[in-house]
């Protein structure tokens, strides 16, 4: 439905300046919860934005998708370039389906943000699991560590850096038991990543007894940010 320069933009390439915007008008925002491209919160308030390079049926799928989390959602596109009569078209739809619209302006002085129109009148619906799971995702990330819109890139989730802390604590300590794990502040959900050991981080050596694989020590590589946060989590509650 808008046309940008084919392959000139990446959904990546909306996020950060999305994100300086938001964050400009008080808002806390995270890349990639569940299945939203961008969350942001302030207080009790919820926005959802769908980024794309240009407004198609898959985004507007995608956007009324996620009125079912929250009533305040946005589309992000960049500026377009086709005629006006047609771009009046696109925003009529957008309206009557209750969405905002965001554009992002890409200058000789860097990326821009334009708020074309905000959702139509607020209409409280009721909460919905998928948005207490969009919240209760955000409560439990330490911050934002994905950018949006990302594709075939593993997402740094709050079960991902439970798991983690997990591992920096057995690369620590050595073989260790989940009782132990927790009382060095692994948290709740010890016991359950170490046996569903969805990323073959962790072995059980004995009964009660978990440690770290090689896989598990290598791909703590990848994550030197969130390890070094694990490492001070972890050094302040042995301190504490």
């Amino acid at each position: 439905m808008v046309g940008v320069m084919a392959g000139a933009l990446h959904e990546t390439q909306l996020y950060p300046p999305v994100k300086q915007y938001l964050v400009g008008n008080g808002y806390e925002v995270q890349a990639e919860v569940l299945d939203c491209d961008v969350v942001a919160t302030k207080g009790d308030e919820i926005v959802a934005v769908e980024l794309k390079t240009g407004a198609n049926m898959q985004l507007l799928v995608q956007a009324t998708d996620r009125q079912r989390i929250t009533d305040s959602v946005y589309v992000a596109v960049p500026a377009p370039r086709q005629t006006r009569r047609h771009w009046r078209g696109v925003q009529r739809v957008l309206r009557q389906l209750e969405l905002g619209l965001l554009i992002v302006h890409f200058g000789s002085t860097g990326p821009r943000v334009e708020r074309a129109f905000d959702p139509l009148p607020y209409q409280r619906r009721k909460l919905s699991r998928r948005r207490t799971a969009v919240i209760s995702e955000i409560d439990r990330r330490s911050g934002d560590h994905n950018t949006g819109g990302s594709t075939r890139t593993p997402l740094v989730t709050a079960y991902r850096e439970n798991a983690i802390l997990i591992a920096c604590a057995l690369q620590a300590a050595g073989p260790t038991t989940p009782r132990a794990l927790r009382a060095m502040g692994t948290g709740e959900k010890t016991l359950a990543i170490l046996t569903q050991n969805h990323y073959g981080w962790f072995q059980r050596v004995q009964r009660g007894v978990y440690s770290l694989t090689d896989r598990g020590r290598s791909d703590l590589d990848n994550y030197p940010k969130l390890v070094a946060a694990s490492s001070a989590t972890l050094a302040s509650g042995m301190t504490d």
